[in-house]
């Protein structure tokens, strides 16, 4: 048999759903509702600069946005998590489009810096409930082979959302204005909220979860504890947390002041450069995907691999001689920022396997906590590094590298625990297997 067969074959476990035309259709829904929260989310990131001026602040300030928004997301994981393990994933997106639309749009309206936080922070809390849905839509869905692509996709639908802030709400931004471009994006969350009620279902025929009748502060421990207990968990938030924020940080708020203010670069340059990371992205996010589904092992060497990159090519970007970096050396650094979405989907493939079917909700939140728990911290670090500075963009970013060198720490730590365990898990679900009767 072939290491590929063989990947796949380790991967099927008894009971899976079938997948098929109608399964792409309904987590097509829930992915278009990611789509959107994502165009939400990163929207700021190509009108910061219109934002300082506009709320009159500083970077400290202008980074809060960015920093309370996901502070809201981290802090909303493990609690969506749990929502999603009980009461499905068509009422937790439900509840998530309604709070983020209700936040875009309240962004658009805001007279004031204090009112625009509140809006972000309620977007965050939407945008939170998202991805970890999706997430449970297509285990739900579709076979737990197929699992490494089906995320990788989600994510890929994800950096088009990105895409669409880089180049539409941009335009936007400067075609119509400010209150305009806000308001107007926040219709496209109307339209997912009419397809999710009327088209999403939570699983197919004959795939109905295991029921939980006894609900409250037990279950919510229960159901915590045993997803922290489980190493492939800790090693899936570790690799999401050192391989995510680097690009995030990027797109998010800083990169474009960083290609403008200490690159020199016009805005248009700037956008396009950000474009290339969502571009770059996608393109790596298939090739991952397509690794992972065929050579499961290979996991861990693209996690780390990703990261080595990253903190070289930044490392070369931020020492280079002369005033600005030049242009091929930042399409390098942008190619290379847009391996990290795709390796941070990585963690996921490591959580899946280590815990059952009613925990996926609830290990995938602990797992996405960190790159954003990442993020936040950059975010800030990188704010408050610039105002004490005068601005100085070199020492700002070298926060990148303390947080990788804490991630990588402790990915190398778990890595034989999570190994050894999923081996376990996977014996144990071959002896399922052989006693299940005919």
């Amino acid at each position: 048999m072939s290491s590929s067969s063989s990947s796949s074959s380790a991967l099927s476990l008894p009971g899976d759903p079938p997948g098929g035309r109608r399964a792409m259709a309904v987590w097509g829904i829930g992915v278009s509702v990611y789509f959107v929260a994502v165009i939400f989310r990163t929207s700021l990131g190509v009108a910061g600069l219109d934002a300082a001026e506009r709320f009159h602040v500083n970077a400290s300030a202008l980074s809060t946005f960015s920093i309370l928004q996901l502070l809201v997301y981290a802090g909303m994981q493990i609690p969506v998590g749990l929502l999603v393990d009980s009461l499905g994933t068509k009422k937790v997106l439900t509840i998530g489009v309604v709070l983020f639309t209700a936040g875009q749009l309240g962004f658009a309206f805001s007279p004031s810096y204090g009112t625009a936080l509140a809006s972000r922070a309620l977007l965050g809390c939407g945008d939170a409930m998202t991805f970890i849905s999706v997430l449970r839509l297509g285990t739900r869905w579709f076979p737990a082979r197929r699992g490494p692509m089906v995320a990788q996709l989600a994510g890929l639908a994800g950096m088009a959302g990105n895409l669409v802030s880089t180049l539409v709400i941009a335009r936007l931004l400067h075609g119509i204005g400010w209150t305009a471009a806000f308001a107007g994006s926040a219709l496209a969350g109307v339209v997912v909220l009419v397809l999710l009620l009327l088209f999403l279902k939570d699983h197919p025929e004959g795939h109905e979860p295991e029921p939980f009748p006894h609900r409250g502060a037990a279950y919510v421990r229960r159901q915590i504890a045993a997803s922290w207990r489980e190493p492939g968990t800790r090693l899936g938030l570790w690799v999401h947390f050192t391989t995510q924020f680097p690009a995030m940080v990027f797109l998010l708020l800083w990169g474009l002041p960083f290609l403008v203010q200490a690159q020199g670069l016009s805005r248009a340059t700037a956008g396009e450069l950000l474009t290339l990371v969502v571009l770059s992205n996608m393109v790596v996010g298939l090739v991952y995907g397509q690794i992972v589904a065929r050579h499961h092992t290979a996991r861990l060497p693209l996690a780390l691999g990703t990261v080595g990159a990253t903190a070289l090519v930044w490392a070369v970007v931020l020492v280079y001689p002369g005033e600005h970096a030049p242009m091929w050396l930042l399409i390098v650094l942008c190619a290379v920022l847009g391996s990290c979405g795709p390796a941070s989907m990585l963690g996921f493939d490591f959580a899946r396997p280590a815990n059952p079917p009613e925990r996926q909700g609830t290990a995938s939140g602990i797992t996405n906590m960190g790159g954003f728990t990442a993020s936040m911290t950059t975010l800030f670090a990188i704010g408050v590094l610039l105002d004490a500075t005068g601005d100085n963009y070199s020492i700002a970013f070298s926060v990148v590298f303390v947080l990788q060198a804490l991630g990588v720490s402790q990915i190398l730590r778990l890595r034989r625990r999570a190994a050894r365990r999923e081996r376990e898990r996977l014996v144990a679900s071959r002896v399922e297997t052989v006693h299940v009767p005919a």
